[in-house]
């Protein structure tokens, strides 16, 4: 992978951690400065599964930036693009559709068939 690609990856991967960061700020705030009551239990409830599915949606992206950061420490130490398993390159089209990953698609597709005929 040539210096461009690093840099177009590396930017793409840093724009993602920002977008991640500002919704889970927008999200902590709206959650703290929302002091609502409301008369009706049935209201309540529909804020609190709306506040529940927002958090569960938080935690994904929590562990989305956990996988970001260690891409680019990947980028740092000049081994992004190669396969954790097999050591080739991962594919431009593979990183430009999932960043984060950290194996081939032949790799990934062998674990994939692994797991599901172990019922994981």
């Amino acid at each position: 992978m040539d210096k461009a690609d690093i840099e177009y990856f590396e930017n793409l991967l840093k724009e993602q951690m920002e977008s991640l960061l500002t919704q889970a700020e927008e999200t902590v705030t709206g959650m703290t400065t929302q002091k609502e009551t409301f008369p009706d239990p049935t209201d309540r409830a529909s804020l609190e599964a709306d506040r529940n599915f927002m958090l569960r949606i938080r935690d994904r992206e929590h562990k989305l930036i956990k996988k970001i950061k260690k891409a680019l420490e990947r980028i740092e130490n000049e081994t992004f693009g190669i396969c954790e398993v097999c050591g080739e390159d991962i594919s431009a089209e593979r990183l430009k559709a999932r960043p984060v990953t950290t194996q081939c698609i032949e790799c990934k597709t062998k674990e994939e068939a692994k797991e599901k005929a172990l019922g994981l």
